[in-house]
């Protein structure tokens, strides 16, 4: 057996209606005094539902200052956690709360430790590039799919398009609250999208040539499938059903310690330029590539898909051989997205063959993973596979 390490958030806290509570896990860390400050980290759209209304209510009722920062918006800039740190900094903040969807967390994630480090921001960018010490932190996901409350990555958006990653255990929080309460009021096409996001997330992470794919990560992958596979049609077409959602967000965050530890590669890679570009979601922009990446990795880890396959689709015909199985569990994921509701296509969501170029000469970027694909991918192979996901 090779080497590995496997890094975890140290709790998981999964409590139902666990948000109104969020002040006893704040406690947990950092204690109750007249002069301790929160940064509550949202965005806007959380902040009109009122999702966020009782979180905020308990930490003030217990004492904290709260200094809440609520402009974070998709695809989030650097520019936005130096703003955010600037204002945490001068308020004295002393613990970091990140609440919502993976843009919140990812950046209460580094502004937890840019408070904490002498480090710019350029100097952390990369794997294990990042020190310091780092605020307590917790993260409070209010979608199923990023797995953002478990993982050290923070994926930022640099100049106008590009995306970087922060990748170190020094952001994993120390602890992840888990509150299904959260995700009951999400429209079908949120459900959808981040519920397949958190598939690839497993799918990738079990297929992953990095060379930390462990034993611990492969299991975590099959089981955030059989979780996620079993419950994502009721999540979004029954979206008030409690024991649905509470397994989705229990699949999302199993699939992100999967992927934590063995990373993903071509489908999110290749989505990254989706989403930056064309300011499409990141769990839709990763299930628009998906199956066209899945073909073209086929060659490469067709046993391994093989094997994830009755996981994700329980009733598949397991008597076929590896190949079928493979060619079945690729079709059943391009099918899912179908009948789920989602996009049908890239130019679905205004990509025309004219941007192909583009698109796979942004992709071909993220080196950070697409070293981790089973198959390698050149400029050329992205053009295909943009081409036919047209």
């Amino acid at each position: 057996m090779t080497d590995f390490t496997f890094n975890a958030t140290p709790s998981i806290r999964q409590i139902a209606g666990g948000a109104a509570r969020l002040a006893e896990q704040v406690a947990s860390m950092v204690g109750v005094a007249d002069d301790a400050v929160v940064l509550f980290v949202t965005d806007p759209g959380l902040m009109k539902l009122g999702l966020a209304d009782a979180a905020l209510a308990g930490l003030r009722a217990h004492g904290y200052t709260v200094v809440l920062f609520d402009g974070i918006e998709q695809d989030p800039k650097a520019s936005i956690v130096e703003q955010v740190t600037e204002q945490a900094q001068a308020a004295g903040v002393s613990c970091v709360v990140g609440f919502g969807g993976g843009s919140s967390m990812d950046v209460a994630k580094v502004v937890a430790l840019r408070l904490g480090s002498d480090q710019t921001l350029d100097d952390m960018y990369g794997v294990a590039n990042a020190r310091g010490q780092r605020l307590p932190l917790v993260l409070v996901p209010t979608t199923a799919g990023t797995g953002s409350e478990v993982t050290p990555i923070s994926i930022l958006t640099t100049g106008e398009s590009e995306k970087k990653g922060i990748s170190s255990p020094l952001i994993l929080p120390d602890i992840a609250l888990l509150d299904c309460d959260l995700t009951l009021g999400l429209p079908p096409a949120v459900t959808a999208a981040t519920g397949v996001d958190a598939m690839v997330h497993a799918i990738e992470s079990y297929t992953s040539t990095n060379a930390n794919n462990n034993p611990i990560s492969r299991m975590l992958a099959v089981q955030a499938l059989q979780l996620l596979g079993a419950n994502i049609r009721d999540a979004v077409f029954h979206g008030d059903n409690r024991d649905a959602r509470a397994k989705m967000l229990l699949g999302s965050m199993l699939a992100g310690q999967a992927f934590a530890n063995s990373p993903v590669a071509a489908v999110h890679a290749l989505a990254y330029p989706v989403g930056s570009l064309f300011h499409v979601p990141h769990g839709l922009s990763n299930a628009l590539v998906l199956a066209e990446v899945m073909r073209f990795n086929a060659a490469a880890c067709g046993p391994q898909y093989a094997e994830l396959a009755p996981h994700a689709f329980p009733d598949i015909d397991t008597r076929q051989d590896a190949t079928a199985l493979c060619a079945e569990f690729i079709e059943r994921m391009a099918a899912l997205n179908q009948e789920l509701g989602l996009e049908p296509g890239l130019r679905s969501v205004g990509i025309a063959a004219s941007d192909i170029d583009t698109l796979a000469s942004e992709s071909m970027k993220q080196t950070r993973l697409l070293v981790n694909n089973p198959r390698p991918v050149n400029e050329d192979d992205a053009r295909r596979i943009y081409t036919a996901s047209l």
